[in-house]
């Protein structure tokens, strides 16, 4: 479901610049902040870089693009 709120225009113009450096929309960019920002908020302890890295491989592992470990 879509909905109109009101942002800042600060906080528009910083998610443009930034959306362009990583491929994204404007409202796609404020969406992938919101995103990280909530599970930040929720695991105060994990580090960004973690999360990152757990969103990056919960994609891979959608688009089927995952190997077996072999551990040791």
């Amino acid at each position: 479901m879509s909905k109109a709120i009101k942002l800042s225009d600060q906080l528009i113009n910083d998610a443009s610049i930034n959306g362009r450096a990583q491929h994204r929309s404007t409202p796609k960019q404020i969406e992938y902040w919101a995103r990280i920002g909530k599970i930040a908020d929720e695991n105060p302890d994990l580090p960004l870089s973690l999360i990152k890295g757990m969103l990056l491989g919960i994609e891979e592992n959608r688009s089927g693009e995952v190997s077996e470990y072999t551990f040791g």
